[in-house]
């Protein structure tokens, strides 16, 4: 089974342990960060969504315009565009990056940060739109025919594109979520399903789920399965764990000394993936091989925030064991952006690109001969 790595593209270099030192989109880092991930081994790179952030759709064209090889991954939400616009500006984009384009659709778990852009639903109701508008824009970008739609939350008529996607049928659509709703829109229609990083045991119990939602749906197959972690790595364990709780510290300290969050409540949070992190960590700090969980607990469980903790080593065959539950595309994001990057695609993805080689090559060569 193929393994994918998926790392961070940041506009600027600001994270949870140091402010930003430019403007929200800087230009030359966005793009250093980007070549960073390409020259050392990442597959693909996440542009973030945010309400006050810089747009996404602009910040990938502009980095797949310059870059040769490095696949992008660009955050929506349905909230701010009608599908038949998404669809043009994602078929566009995908011949700007020569097709290099995969959408991540969020639904939204915190209704503030969703009021922020007018969008007042319920988080059920969001998660009915979105599967509506997935389905509109996967439609528009394979249809030739002009076509009604007559939705719930979606009407238009004699709609016809004439920009489709250079990937056929399409680009891939990637969604995440860890409520039933989320498991039942997911796997209806996501081709990669995304997870944050929890111990082994409830991982396997959320894949099941994403499963068993595409089975429901009438699928014959399933949504590949992506998990994400914060990676902190060392030469030797003692200076990997002395540099974690380091990393903690400036955590505390950016937090005490910074503006409170405008994203994400560190109590008490909406959605169920942070709130499953929060009961993690609630368990205990260390998980299996190498999760930790303070980074999750002091962020609130804000988006990725659990770490793997270790040597190089050690994280690649903590990497490998959400690999052998079925997990192929692997998301990680340092706390140092472009530095980190650097490291983990040096030390780190090499490990684990060749173990799975050698273990895809051991399962061909145990299956019988046709």
């Amino acid at each position: 089974m193929p393994v994918e790595f998926l790392g961070i593209a940041a506009t600027n270099d600001g994270s949870e342990v140091t402010p930003r030192s430019g403007v929200s989109f800087d230009k030359e880092y966005t793009l250093k960060l980007a070549r960073a991930h390409e020259d050392h081994g990442w597959d693909r790179v996440l542009f973030a969504y945010g309400s006050g952030s810089p747009d996404p759709s602009p910040a990938a064209a502009y980095v797949a315009a310059r870059t040769d090889t490095l696949q992008i991954l660009v955050a929506h939400r349905p909230n701010v565009s009608y599908p038949t616009f998404a669809a043009k500006t994602f078929a566009t984009l995908d011949h700007i990056s020569d097709g290099r384009l995969a959408v991540h659709f969020i639904t939204g778990g915190n209704d503030h940060e969703q009021r922020r852009e007018g969008d007042t639903l319920t988080k059920d109701e969001r998660y009915a739109r979105t599967r509506e508008y997935i389905r509109i824009v996967k439609k528009i970008w394979t249809t030739h025919e002009p076509f009604d739609h007559e939705g719930t939350h979606y009407r238009f008529h004699d709609f016809v594109s004439d920009t489709f996607p250079v990937q056929q049928p399409h680009p891939q659509v990637s969604f995440g979520g860890s409520s039933p709703a989320a498991y039942a829109a997911g796997g209806a229609e996501a081709d990669i399903y995304c997870l944050w990083g929890e111990p082994l045991a409830q991982t396997a119990e959320q894949i099941a789920s994403v499963g068993a939602a595409a089975q429901a749906a009438g699928r014959s197959d399933v949504p590949r399965i992506q998990v994400a972690f914060r990676p902190i790595i060392a030469p030797t364990e003692e200076l990997a764990w002395e540099k974690a709780h380091r990393t903690l510290g400036r955590i505390k300290a950016r937090k005490a000394g910074g503006p409170p969050s405008r994203r994400h409540p560190l109590t008490s949070p909406q959605n169920a993936g942070s709130q499953r992190l929060l009961a993690v960590a609630a368990e205990g700090e260390r998980h299996d091989r190498a999760l930790w969980t303070p980074t999750a607990a002091e962020t609130g469980g804000a988006g990725n925030s659990t770490a793997l903790v270790g040597t190089p080593e050690t994280v690649a065959q903590a990497l490998l064991d959400y690999y052998d539950l079925g997990v192929s595309v692997l998301s990680a994001r340092g706390y140092d952006l472009l530095d980190d990057a650097i490291d983990f695609g040096r030390y780190v993805i090499p490990l684990v690109r060749e173990e799975v080689a050698k273990r895809d090559a051991e399962r061909t060569a145990a299956e019988p001969a046709s």
